[in-house]
């Protein structure tokens, strides 16, 4: 985020792994990246493998309840803009949406 400090830009950070998104807010965030659920996911991180969430793959429901459950699995940094959205790596991606 140091990328919108050097342009001057004012955003927010939303901490989610001290307030995790709701199922809803997950499958909104899914709607702005354009981006099924299980492609914004980090398939390598520890709870993904250890609490099988592969098996919630093809589930929008089942995806967007293990993000809320597990919300380190998700991808980051994601910038959000409105109705657009982008997954922030590498941290030069910003500049697409801003």
């Amino acid at each position: 985020m140091l990328l919108l400090k050097e342009k001057g830009i004012e955003f927010s950070t939303v901490e989610y792994l001290k307030n995790p998104l709701t199922k809803e807010e997950v499958i909104g965030l899914g709607k702005k990246l354009g981006l099924e659920l299980d492609e914004f996911v980090r398939k390598n991180e520890k709870d993904y493998k250890s609490n099988k969430i592969h098996n919630c793959e093809g589930s929008k429901i089942k995806m967007a309840e293990a993000i809320e459950n597990f919300p380190k699995i998700m991808e980051r940094p994601i910038l959000c803009d409105g109705e657009k959205a982008i997954i922030c790596r590498p941290p030069e991606r910003i500049l697409e949406l801003i």
